[in-house]
């Protein structure tokens, strides 16, 4: 190819060189992506419990599984909700569960 007046300079090289890198990302991409999109299991909905939504109480134990609030935290909310689980007309005023606000005197 060298040998060819009209053969592609230093910059032909570069272009095509990443052009093919590219490509193979892509390639190597969508592939990860199919693959992980085919492993995945169906999706968790409320399928698990009988089409039924979960409760309160098991959306707060799933979320205390998963590290996402401390045990203490998780005491304090699973104490409140079973305190407002009366009827409707009963319920006394809900407390403010914001982060940093600290129930007590």
């Amino acid at each position: 190819m060298y040998w060819y007046p009209h053969g592609m300079n230093g910059w032909g090289w570069f272009a095509m060189g990443l052009g093919t890198l590219l490509f193979w990302a892509l390639l190597i991409a969508v592939g990860v992506f199919l693959l992980r999109a085919l492993q995945r299991g169906p999706e968790r909905t409320q399928a698990h419990d009988g089409g039924r939504p979960p409760t309160p109480e098991r959306l707060l134990a799933e979320r205390f599984a998963r590290g996402e609030i401390d045990e203490d935290e998780y005491r304090r909310r699973l104490d409140v909700l079973r305190q407002n689980s009366g009827p409707p007309g009963t319920r006394p005023d809900p407390p403010d569960l914001r982060p940093g606000k600290h129930r007590g005197p």
